[in-house]
């Protein structure tokens, strides 16, 4: 009689992608403006943020010194949370595809 072949055992391994692959997310972008103090810049990012002083003063600077930073980078619904919050302070923000 002949010896039966059993197949080996298959196994399928889950494709595991984290979102950041599938949606790459909204950026926060701050712009520079020629009306608001870098002390003020700094104090509404502290605020919206939730930020220590330096990292504030860090973005605050990139504002300053090159036109823009981009200060998160988020779902759409948080991304024009944060947008929406930088502008209550009067601060030109915008939110874009991320790459």
């Amino acid at each position: 009689m002949p010896a039966t072949i059993e197949p080996p055992d298959v196994v399928r391994e889950e494709e595991t992608k984290s979102t950041s692959r599938l949606d790459p997310g909204y950026v926060v972008i701050c712009w520079d403006d020629p009306v608001n103090l870098m002390e003020y810049v700094t104090h509404v990012f502290q605020q919206v943020f939730g930020w220590k002083k330096e990292k504030a003063e860090f973005h605050m600077l990139q504002v300053h010194n090159n036109g823009k930073s981009v200060l998160a980078r988020e779902t759409m619904e948080r991304a024009e949370f944060y947008v929406h919050q930088l502008q209550k302070y009067q601060l030109h923000a915008t939110m874009e595809p991320g790459e």
